[in-house]
């Protein structure tokens, strides 16, 4: 099982290079990060987690730029988003940010694609919440289109693009309907997430990993129900705290990866907990 991790990186934690050099340098397998560019001090939407908000929400480096840097210094470290808010961003910006991770680091990028919980922070970036699920899946589509070998065009309800010269592509070859990096869709169990997983995506990416047991059949049946190899199908559970017995139960399951939380601190604490999580390698 490969073991990648995760982290809130912050202008108060230790910083995308280094993080990234030591990771590789362990063997750890990838290095996921979050999204959020800003969070309104008022708002209503509340924390899923329950209390209050952690400081490092509103602190978040730029999962692009800081991945950037961590591709720079490193040579075999997988790469990630958990996860880009794919609503919130211009599609044909974001197709060029993507690939171009993709070409610089060699095809090490997974982009993990969700749909947000902060319905304020939505707001300002002129996303309707009721509407954010179609919105992330249109986009998704236009920035196949621009991944694809040949000029493409795309004309949805939310946006289109002409058939264009768009490179670099990502590294990764098309494989089904998949088309660009790696694609892994995170969020709650539940018919609406697992349809985008089967559409366009290589798999889930269930946060803290709970109710695989029950869930992950549900899935296999509508993954399967596309015409999508039942094989092919990937689910990592991210954001996770391990123990021995719950990767262990998670082998048992078929997973293949899985990402470790990390905390959001400076350098000395966030070795240390590293330190600690080899022993799972």
């Amino acid at each position: 099982m490969r073991i990648a991790t995760t982290i809130f990186l912050t202008d108060e934690t230790i910083t995308p290079v280094r993080l990234a050099r030591e990771l590789e340098q362990r063997g750890f397998a990838g290095l996921y990060l979050p999204e959020h560019t800003h969070i309104p001090v008022s708002r209503e939407s509340p924390f899923p987690a329950g209390g209050e908000l952690p400081r490092e929400y509103g602190r978040t480096l730029d999962p692009f730029v800081a991945l950037g840097q961590a591709a720079a210094v490193t040579e075999r470290l997988a790469l990630g988003t958990g996860i880009t808010l794919v609503a919130q961003h211009d599609p044909i910006d974001l197709a060029k940010q993507v690939a171009t991770l993709d070409h610089l680091s060699g095809g090490r990028l997974t982009l993990g694609v969700g749909f947000g919980w902060n319905a304020e922070e939505a707001a300002d970036h002129g996303v309707q919440w009721r509407t954010r699920r179609e919105l992330a899946r249109e986009r998704m589509a236009l920035m196949r289109a621009l991944w694809a070998e040949e000029p493409t065009a795309y004309d949805g309800e939310f946006g289109a693009v002409r058939a264009s010269h768009a490179y670099p592509k990502p590294v990764q070859k098309p494989r089904g309907p998949v088309v660009g990096p790696r694609t892994l869709v995170g969020g709650a169990a539940g018919p609406k997430l697992f349809a985008h997983v089967a559409e366009y995506a290589d798999g889930w990416l269930p946060i803290g990993g709970r109710g695989l047991t029950e869930s992950l059949p549900v899935l296999r049946e509508v993954w399967e129900a596309a015409g999508r190899d039942p094989d092919g199908l990937q689910v990592v559970p991210y954001a996770v705290v391990p123990n021995a017995g719950k990767l262990a139960h998670y082998a048992e399951l078929g997973v293949r990866e899985v990402v470790l939380q990390l905390p959001p601190a400076g350098e000395a604490e966030v070795l240390r907990v590293l330190d600690k999580y080899a022993a799972f390698l």
